[in-house]
């Protein structure tokens, strides 16, 4: 099961990224962190920006509502992802166990 905070407004989780990688997905659950591989070079915020394309597609949101709050030059990040629940979430991603 994936480490999530609620607040108010959403939920916070934490992801680890995988950057030039073949194409962009979700790879899993890592020790309760989302694992994620995108495509984009780890280069002036290409990856980031594929990183929040990725989890707004995935789960049926704009991409307004996705914000990487720590970890922004990092293979590990914290990511606030707003109008969601952790039920949801884990639900759509299919890690209940």
């Amino acid at each position: 099961m994936l480490d999530i905070i609620a607040t108010n407004t959403g939920i916070i989780v934490s992801v680890k990224v995988q950057a030039s990688s073949g194409k962009d997905r979700i790879v899993g659950n890592l020790g309760g962190r989302l694992k994620l591989a995108v495509s984009a070079a780890p280069e002036k915020g290409k990856a980031n920006k594929a990183i929040v394309e990725l989890l707004a597609e995935t789960f049926h949101i704009n991409s307004s509502s996705i914000h990487i709050i720590s970890g922004k030059t990092s293979r590990d990040k914290k990511i606030m992802i707003e109008g969601v629940t952790p039920e949801s979430i884990n639900t759509l991603l299919n890690f209940n166990s």
